[in-house]
């Protein structure tokens, strides 16, 4: 019996609380609410006025490929074509890595058609490229290597990426000549700014290939 009216009486408290929820606001008098007196700003901050009070995000990750062999294939990517695989020069020079059909066929790419648009063939040719310019420059690397030519300290990498720009003929006569017999590209770029440039790279694993096998 006690349990009955407890839960009648439960109810009964229950039925009030709803029964209020639903009572017009009509009922209740606002008139004691006022806002006077009150300092009110209804002026919302605009996104540029807002975004230096937030703290700058700092990026959780680097990528920092430093003095490595992608570094340096990289970085000469950029140089030559800001890492643009589809690109096209005034001169012809295809791709990221900027080469000329007629460099590519000597290396013995037979397809060149979807160059611009195969990013796979365009990275085989850039190594193809290297192990044979180091093929070509291999003494000449073990002769300079250390030394300054020129008014710049000779590396292998930079060796390589000068053979890139000028081919591996006039990185000889450079170095041969101590530095007398120069090289500009078109756009006036020369052997001495990509020795510096390029220096101190780890090309060291690149294997010297007279004939590498391509795609």
């Amino acid at each position: 019996m006690k349990k009955r009216i407890y839960l009648i009486a439960v109810l009964l408290v229950v039925t009030v609380l709803v029964g209020t929820g639903f009572i017009s606001n009509d009922s209740y008098d606002f008139s004691a609410f006022s806002t006077e007196g009150l300092e009110l700003d209804y002026n919302v901050p605009t996104e540029a006025e807002f975004m230096p009070l937030m703290a700058p995000v700092t990026p959780k990750y680097y990528l920092f490929l430093g003095k490595s062999y992608v570094g340096f294939k990289e970085a000469l990517g950029f140089k030559e074509s800001r890492g643009d695989y589809h690109i096209v020069n005034d001169y012809g020079y295809m791709g990221k890595y900027q080469f000329s059909g007629a460099t590519l066929r000597m290396m013995g790419f037979k397809n060149t058609e979807n160059f611009l648009y195969d990013t796979r063939q365009q990275e085989a040719a850039f190594l193809a490229y290297t192990t044979i310019n180091k093929w070509v420059l291999r003494k000449d690397i073990e002769r300079y290597a250390g030394k300054t030519i020129g008014g710049v300290k000779v590396t292998e990498s930079g060796i390589l990426a000068a053979a890139h720009l000028a081919g591996a003929g006039n990185v000889k006569k450079f170095l041969r000549s101590a530095g007398e017999n120069r090289f500009e590209d078109a756009n006036g770029t020369s052997i001495r700014y990509y020795l510096r440039k390029f220096s101190g790279y780890d090309t060291s694993h690149i294997v010297p290939n007279r004939k590498p096998r391509v795609l």
